[in-house]
């Protein structure tokens, strides 16, 4: 989700065939960070929101009288005592112990996402709120200053919107991260420009308009929102979609960094300062950057 920035060659240290570049500007490496922040304290404010009502379905409408609903996460007495279950278009799931039911060893509680993964741990409605919107506010308002000067500077036609030769190298792209094998150089590859694309361009903004639609305050300034995204509860279905996703990133993300090699992943969204392929891979080398 960063930026590369112009291109700065370091000396050479030790005589090695290496060669360090600045590659992540002080505002690329900011942004990245301010919504690494806001993702992680509205995941898990979004978390405890969502035990007030563990339930998601589809349309204008919810209830007992409605049969809409996709995914219930709940708690139910059983002859082995209460249990938990997650219930995912009419298939039932035990979770009991993570979701549904869970809690220290003799005082679990009904609720469906576990105290150690909410913020705050016990259940305070309002407090996770006022978290939620705080660090909503924080990501929307730094993703549209950043939508604004990437088109103003070009480093969104430049640095992130995949040409026809990156299409090209999309199956061999795929091939090498399937084996692992990785090319460090300046560009980002087909696979990183899809993926940062998907979460900048698609899956944040639809984040942000699900949000806004399920705000009753919403309803004078934006009445048509709800309407074309199908109600009240298709929205909030949507919202919580796009977090799942999310997070799946987050996982890849992280494990496409171990893979690559930490240290100089991290150097680069720290320092700004990234090594790449030796000269002599670099230039046999038909792919870009992990």
């Amino acid at each position: 989700m960063d930026a590369v920035a112009n291109n700065q060659s370091a000396p050479k240290a030790g005589g090695k065939d290496t060669t360090l570049i600045y590659r992540q500007s002080r505002w690329t490496r900011l942004t990245h960070w301010l919504w690494a922040f806001s993702l992680f304290f509205m995941l898990l404010s979004g978390l405890q929101i969502f035990n007030a009502r563990p339930q998601l379905y589809l349309g204008k409408q919810s209830g007992f009288e409605f049969n809409n609903t996709i995914l219930e996460i709940g708690a139910e007495n059983t002859a082995n005592g209460p249990r938990g279950f997650t219930e995912i278009l009419g298939h039932r799931f035990d979770t009991t112990g993570v979701l549904g039911w869970s809690g220290p060893l003799g005082q679990e509680t009904p609720r469906a996402f576990p105290a150690w993964a909410t913020i705050p741990s016990y259940y305070d409605l309002g407090t996770a709120r006022v978290v939620h919107f705080f660090f909503a506010w924080i990501l929307t308002t730094t993703l549209l200053v950043w939508l604004i000067a990437g088109l103003i500077n070009g480093h969104i036609r430049r640095d992130l919107a995949p040409r026809p030769s990156d299409l090209r190298k999309l199956p061999r792209d795929i091939v090498d991260h399937a084996k692992l094998k990785f090319h460090h150089t300046r560009e980002y590859n087909t696979l990183q420009k899809m993926a940062y694309g998907g979460v900048l361009f698609v899956a944040l903004p639809l984040m942000i308009v699900t949000g806004l639609a399920m705000s009753p305050s919403m309803d004078s300034v934006l009445p048509w929102l709800n309407e074309i995204l199908g109600g009240r509860q298709t929205a909030r279905t949507i919202h919580f979609t796009v977090m799942v996703l999310l997070v799946l990133f987050f996982i890849v993300h992280i494990l496409m960094i171990l893979a690559a090699g930490p240290i100089n992943e991290l150097r680069s969204i720290i320092t700004g300062w990234y090594r790449t392929d030796p000269p002599a891979k670099h230039d046999q080398s038909t792919e870009r950057s992990v």
